[in-house]
């Protein structure tokens, strides 16, 4: 069974001081779609791009890593310039619009759909990523079967409304979803009064089975309601930090659709593999200009 991924594709226009601007392929969900593919799962990406240059860079992009694109081309692609700090951190200015054709999507049995970032809290195609999890939540029977669903909300605060307004929208899709994955960052403005134990503690009171936390350079945290496990970063030279989060995401993701196996029952070893695993894959990304997530065959390398 494959895998369907819901969000925005966008163009990356990346600035640092004393270098001339680059443009490149992002956009977390299309970066998690990209990744899966390029690990060779079987991935469907439902996006929103334009039929412009960028729309049609995007698209070629996303199919050379094997991933099967469904979208309706109109209009302009959105863009984010992304502003390079010293430290390889980023700063966004986005111009994005977000109104995907979720009718593409057929009544195929998948095995997980995951979403996030931007498509989660932006109208109109928020609405479709609510239909859509209404869909794969009564999927019942023999066949199809409800597929794991998993959330990055990727926070950007400039443009997802009110804290108020976001934090409700983010505990609505938390309490449908099967695993959260979130940077500290991303915690911390959801829940600056709460410590990590907490916040951790509060999204799988939620209702979520696991939790995932990432935390640059001081490693990742993923947790259960019975057991958590925290792992160190790997080191590497960092060429930059963008895609890191859904190279972890694309591990996780990977792993879980692999293995099949009912996340809240999973212990603190499995949960310590699982982490290990994926901050080794996005060490990879970190050591690489971009978002150039990793292929299969750099995991043998």
């Amino acid at each position: 069974m494959g895998i369907l991924v819901i969000g925005e594709s966008l163009i990356d226009i990346v600035s640092t001081a004393g270098h001339r601007d680059r443009y490149s392929p992002g956009g977390a969900p299309a970066n998690v779609a990209l990744g899966l593919g390029r690990l060779g799962d079987e991935v469907e990406f439902l996006t929103d791009v334009g039929d412009d240059f960028h729309g049609g860079f995007l698209l070629a992009h996303l199919r050379e890593s094997r991933v099967d694109v469904l979208t309706r081309p109109t209009g302009a692609t959105s863009t984010a310039l992304a502003r390079l700090a010293a430290d390889g951190s980023a700063d966004y200015d986005f111009r994005l619009r977000w109104d995907p054709d979720d009718s593409l999507v057929a009544d195929d049995e998948r095995s997980v759909l995951h979403f996030g970032s931007i498509a989660a809290f932006l109208q109109p195609g928020a609405a479709a990523v609510d239909r859509l999890l209404e869909r794969a939540a009564s999927a019942t029977g023999a066949a199809p079967r409800s597929p794991l669903v998993t959330f990055d909300p990727n926070i950007r605060p400039s443009i997802i409304g009110t804290h108020t307004e976001a934090l409700h929208r983010f505990e609505e899709l938390a309490a449908r979803v099967d695993v959260v994955k979130l940077s500290d960052a991303d915690a911390d403005w959801l829940y600056p009064e709460l410590d990590e134990t907490a916040q951790m503690d509060r999204i799988l009171d939620l209702g979520a089975g696991m939790a995932a936390m990432t935390r640059g350079g001081d490693g990742a945290i993923v947790a259960t309601a019975s057991a958590r496990a925290e792992v160190d970063a790997v080191r590497v030279d960092v060429r930059d930090t963008i895609g890191a989060g859904d190279t972890f995401m694309v591990s996780l993701i990977h792993e879980l659709h692999a293995n099949a196996t009912e996340v809240s029952t999973l212990g603190e070893s499995a949960l310590t593999r699982l982490a290990e695993r994926a901050v080794r894959l996005a060490a990879i990304t970190v050591g690489r200009e971009g978002a150039d997530l990793p292929w299969a065959e750099d995991l043998t390398n």
